[in-house]
């Protein structure tokens, strides 16, 4: 990923570095897949949580091309699966996403 400026990454932080929307784009055999997730930006990447059997994820494994957009900001990159949420490799960025996500996070959906 190419570096952003000290001051492209702030704006980046005070934009997306709490619970936003996003819109997120896979494809399957060709077909583009559009639908909107929460999102959280730190250095460089965004994070979700779904669910790991969820079409988003066999989309990403299958072809991890994706793209995304916001208000005012669009990209493309590579989606990569950090593995469980709850996985001992993943809880420093789980502490952030929980508390980031905590208006929602407990409700059964992020542990499904």
């Amino acid at each position: 990923m190419k570096e952003f400026s000290r001051e492209t990454e702030q704006i980046m932080m005070e934009r997306f570095g709490k619970d936003t929307i996003i819109a997120l784009a896979t494809t399957e055999n060709g077909t583009p897949y559009v639908r909107y997730v929460n999102a959280y930006y730190e250095n460089g990447a965004f994070y979700i949580i779904t669910h790991a059997l969820s079409n988003k994820m066999q989309h990403i494994k299958d072809n991890p091309v994706v793209a995304i957009a916001g208000e005012w900001f669009t990209a493309h990159g590579k989606g990569i699966s950090l593995g469980y949420f709850r996985g001992k490799e993943n809880c420093v960025i789980a502490e952030k996403l929980k508390k980031v996500f905590a208006e929602w996070i407990d409700n059964g959906h992020a542990w499904s």
